[in-house]
């Protein structure tokens, strides 16, 4: 089978991409490569994306770690006669930590009464760091580290960062450290995301985009039965949920292929060829001998639409603010991904003040997520990107909005729960589906960029939740409520992507949108 490519690649191009050939023979983007001939979604794929997806699981437990390290663990009196005093005075009154000093940051540190808010800036710092780092990741795994590159890069970064966090001799070095692993952290799933969807054919990406919060949620449950194994030493923690980062770029990276997607815009067109091939072979099937890649912005003579005899291969975020196509997107994507972040991750923190087992909350909030991912995977290729984003959404904003209204105890606090268990049931869905949504608003050359972009901002959602969620337990639930459905009528202004191409290039994606509009 000949591999050779059509595409010609410009002098001193690096890579595969060094060969020029004729142009002969059938020219095909990957999307028509995938659907005519190697296969959607078969067996590559399937270990492909296993295999990947297994990053978002490393992400769940960097991030909510937080919610055992940082716990404020139960006070017992150990004062004779049992008369203790003011508990903010700690063991000067008498007072001692039921599972000991060691046993999470609060306790260590004292972090307690005027000192608590710096349990909140410790993750505030995390977020933050998630924020920077998405863009910085993102942009260099569109331009020449690409999508496996980085996300070798930020599992080991995250990996030595945790560890260090284990070494932290004050709280000042714990936030720093915090800070430098959500650098690392904030753009694995979205990494490991692009990375495990883009070798998948336009039918079936929706569902199987739609799968990866699955992992996420795993290493949430996994998570907690991890922190139940060692109650008593937050560090030991940190240690046992940084070595799996370690172990994913050891024994799982290696049988990772780099997408053809990045290949083919990187002028690489025999590397992605041999990538395509390589997926056709794995799924049984065979790529005729007189079929080439190409990218959506070029014509049958290699040349781009817009009469250029190369294409761009690589692009930023600068490229998106340059055309009103993206830009508006772009916007858009920003605001929604922000305000579905602050009702993710608030109704999530949320746990701790449920006054039940923390272990047992957070495995049962893992779980009923799930359901959520089950039925937005079944449907989005049925209904579609945009509706379900909308419905999903304004699902959670009401229900949230229903929570705030109701006061009281006893069942009308059992009540405000199911209205809060219903909340993150649809927060979930939307989070999960804005990954493939915003993914296929964009082209592969500003792919990650853009998705760098969005997922800055819902860092920056995730920094507001915390804060939102010591407003009491009403006050919460309303801004949840408007955060909900504000974002779901920002989701009617955005283009519908299902069963549309994957574009290559802006030159292709505003060749297309012409199109559609004169179609």
């Amino acid at each position: 089978m000949s591999t050779e490519p059509l595409l010609l690649a410009p002098a001193g191009g690096d890579g595969g991409g060094a060969t020029a050939t004729k142009n002969k023979g059938r020219r095909m983007g990957i999307d028509e490569a995938l659907s005519a001939h190697a296969g959607e979604f078969g067996r590559w794929q399937l270990r492909h994306f296993a295999l990947v997806s297994a990053a978002w699981a490393l992400e769940a437990l960097h991030t909510m770690v937080i919610i055992f390290a940082d716990r404020e663990p139960a006070m017992v009196c150990a004062a004779a006669g049992g008369v203790c005093g003011d508990r903010c005075a700690g063991a000067a009154a008498g007072w001692e930590w039921a599972d000991g000093a060691a046993s999470s940051t609060v306790a260590e540190w004292g972090l307690v009464c005027g000192e608590r808010y710096k349990v909140g800036l410790a993750q505030a710092v995390f977020f933050a760091g998630c924020m920077i780092g998405a863009g910085v990741f993102g942009h260099l795994s569109d331009s020449f580290l690409g999508r496996k590159g980085s996300l070798q890069v930020v599992c080991v970064l995250n990996a030595s960062f945790g560890l260090l966090t284990a070494l932290a001799p004050n709280y000042w070095a714990y936030a720093a450290l915090r800070l430098l692993t959500g650098f690392s952290t904030g753009s694995v799933g979205v990494l490991a995301f692009v990375l495990a969807t883009e070798p998948i054919g336009p039918s079936r990406r929706g569902a199987a985009g739609m799968s990866t919060f699955y992992f996420f949620s795993g290493g949430i449950a996994a998570l907690a039965g991890v922190a139940a194994l060692f109650p008593r030493s937050w560090r030991t923690l940190y240690v046992v949920t940084s070595l799996p980062s370690l172990a994913f770029v050891a024994a799982v990276v290696p049988f990772v292929s780099e997408s053809p997607r990045w290949y083919l815009v990187r002028r690489r067109a025999d590397d992605a060829m041999r990538v395509v091939s390589a997926i056709a072979a794995a799924n049984g099937r065979t790529i005729p001998e007189d079929v080439a890649l190409k990218l959506d912005d070029e014509d049958e003579e290699g040349k781009s639409v817009d009469g250029s005899a190369d294409s761009s291969s690589s692009g930023s975020i600068v490229d998106v603010f340059l055309s009103r196509t993206t830009r508006v997107r772009l916007v858009l994507s920003v605001l929604i991904n922000l305000l579905a972040s602050v009702v993710y991750y608030g109704l999530s923190l949320n746990v701790v003040n449920l006054k039940t087992n923390l272990y047992v909350s957070v495995v049962a909030n893992s779980l009923a997520e799930m359901p959520a991912y089950l039925l937005t995977a079944l449907l989005v290729d049925h209904f579609g990107r945009k509706p379900l984003a909308i419905g999903t959404m304004l699902l959670s904003g009401v229900f949230c909005t229903a929570g705030s209204l109701i006061a009281g105890e006893g069942i009308m606090r059992v009540v405000r729960m199911a209205c809060g268990v219903v909340g993150i049931f649809g927060i979930a869905a939307t989070y999960n589906l804005l990954f493939i949504y915003t993914a296929e608003l964009f082209p592969t050359v500003v792919r990650n960029a853009a998705l760098g972009c969005s997922a800055q901002a819902a860092q920056m959602g995730a920094i507001v939740a915390p804060l939102v969620v010591v407003l009491g337990e009403r006050v919460p639930f309303a801004v949840f409520g408007a955060s909900g459905i504000v974002g779901g009528l920002l989701v009617f202004y955005l283009p519908e992507t299902m069963n549309k191409p994957l574009y290559d290039t802006m030159a292709g994606l505003e060749e297309g949108e012409k199109t559609t509009l004169l179609g």
